[in-house]
């Protein structure tokens, strides 16, 4: 393989991929830097309104941004990253009061600012994590555009490359893009060429490519001919280099809140944290779905039964619709929906099994339904026809978040891998539903509710909660 590198390319890579890197972390950092030093000034702001005192004006900033340093939030590790930056800014927030409990006793015995330095860590949260939500989805932007990311070389057998290459692509907008792939099977290289990626050889060329073609990111897959001798050796070049060297786990769908370092005689083994379902684990999640789905039908009881009159006078037949889904467990339960067909809809459901949009799989969508009323399709575009499931999330039947409620016939076809999704109980929405809904296949499907019960968090189920809306205003898979 011959790699042809002009004159322009040679000048414009004078700046190496570390110094490029380093300088948009270095403007991103200043900027969170001046985000959180306003977020504290605002915050200290609001408690001298309150209470009248200017000390805290002094003393806040600077204590704010230590307990972001101490609490790593400016680590490269959790720029952009979202959950885990947010994370961080919370252990931030929390060690505040107790930086303020060392500064009483060990400084100064002012109760006054000790009150009022406690109390500064709700406005300094409530102010800096909606900033850095937006200087996020900025930088996010910047990646989607091409700029700010990081030219990402995988270099690997070709089918766990493609495996990547799915993953990266499917992800949105991030720091790593895929820029060309080195296969340690290069007879394989049709299978890579299929998903328009550069090919650039074997192995034995990363360091011509890493040259010519400003790499900044090497991501090493795992493959049988690297032993540990190999992998030393890319690392080293990728060193050599001053770029990033990565090395993909076998395991995917794991978060990295379930991942830890253990050395072991020199060896760094990966620990796996198995996730915590149990019941004490999940009382926080019990109480948060029940409380917000009472609130959420006290608030919408009226249009909901505005929405039930329309059911029924744009049709014959109930305003709801009532069918046996399968919760966790395995156990039934019966889901309430606004009816959105025609009453004789299963009867018809035969005629229409040639349209069927998911036939990869045990699931049933067919793009614009004949079954469908007029005043079905609004209310499934806009997913209103899923509120009365509120009334199941505060039976206990369902929660806010989890997996799609499968039908019986549908758990009846399920392989044992896949009967791990009702370990949990469904959810009125989910990682299926903020990912596209009725337009993923069956296998991404299965893949994202068996992600979402190996990795739930309470953090987890607030960011599918937030996403959600965007989902329902885009109306990506409703139909």
């Amino acid at each position: 393989m011959t790699i042809e590198v002009t004159h322009e390319l040679l000048v414009v890579e004078q700046r190496t991929p570390e110094v490029r890197r380093r300088r948009w972390e270095q403007k991103y950092r200043i900027v969170l830097l001046v985000a959180d030093s306003l977020a504290a000034v605002a915050a200290a702001f609001v408690i001298h309104v309150a209470y009248g005192r200017w000390t805290v004006a002094l003393v806040l900033p600077p204590t704010w941004i230590l307990a972001m340093l101490a609490h790593r939030s400016y680590d490269r590790s959790a720029l952009g990253l979202g959950t885990e930056e947010y994370r961080r800014v919370l252990r931030g927030a929390v060690a505040l009061p107790a930086l303020a409990v060392a500064a009483y006793w060990l400084f100064t015995r002012d109760s006054g600012l000790l009150h009022d330095m406690t109390m500064a860590a709700v406005p300094a949260v409530a102010i800096a994590l909606p900033a850095r939500y937006a200087l996020r989805r900025r930088l996010h932007r910047r990646w989607a555009r091409g700029r700010d990311g990081s030219a990402t070389l995988l270099v690997g057998p070709a089918r766990g490359v493609v495996e990547l290459a799915a993953v990266l692509r499917r992800g949105g907008p991030q720091e790593l893009h895929a820029a060309g792939v080195c296969l340690s099977d290069p007879e394989n290289a049709g299978e890579i060429r299929k998903l328009g990626l550069p090919f650039f050889g074997g192995v034995d060329n990363m360091n011509d490519v890493i040259q010519a073609m400003g790499i900044g990111t090497v991501v090493a897959l795992p493959a049988p001919e690297f032993d540990a001798s190999v992998l030393r050796r890319m690392s080293w070049t990728a060193a050599a280099q001053g770029i990033d060297f990565l090395v993909a786990p076998v395991l995917t769908d794991v978060s990295a809140a379930r991942l830890a370092v253990r050395p072991n005689n020199g060896v760094p083994l990966v620990r796996v944290q198995a996730p915590n379902l149990s019941r004490i684990a999940r009382l926080p999640k019990e109480a948060l779905d029940r409380t917000l789905a009472a609130l959420l039908l006290v608030l919408l009881a009226l249009p909901m039964l505005l929405i039930a009159l329309i059911v029924r006078l744009d049709s014959s037949g109930p305003a709801f619709f009532r069918q046996q889904r399968v919760g966790r467990y395995g156990d039934h339960f019966t889901m309430l929906k606004f009816r959105t067909m025609r009453s004789d809809s299963e009867a018809l459901r035969a005629e229409l099994e040639h349209l069927n949009q998911n036939s990869d799989g045990v699931l049933f969508k067919v793009k614009q339904d004949p079954r469908i009323t007029r005043i079905g399709s609004v209310l499934r575009r806009c997913s209103v026809d899923e509120l009365p499931q509120l009334i199941n999330v505060i039976s206990g039947r369902m929660s806010l978040v989890g997996p799609r409620p499968p039908l019986p016939e549908e758990v009846e076809g399920y392989p044992p891998e896949v009967k791990r999704r009702l370990l949990v109980k469904p959810g009125l929405t989910g990682l299926w539903q903020v990912s596209g809904r009725s337009d993923l296949p069956w296998e991404e499907a299965v893949r994202l509710d068996l992600a979402y019960v190996d990795n739930w968090s309470t953090t987890l189920d607030l960011s599918i909660l937030a996403r959600t809306a965007t989902a329902v205003v885009r109306g990506t898979g409703a139909y």
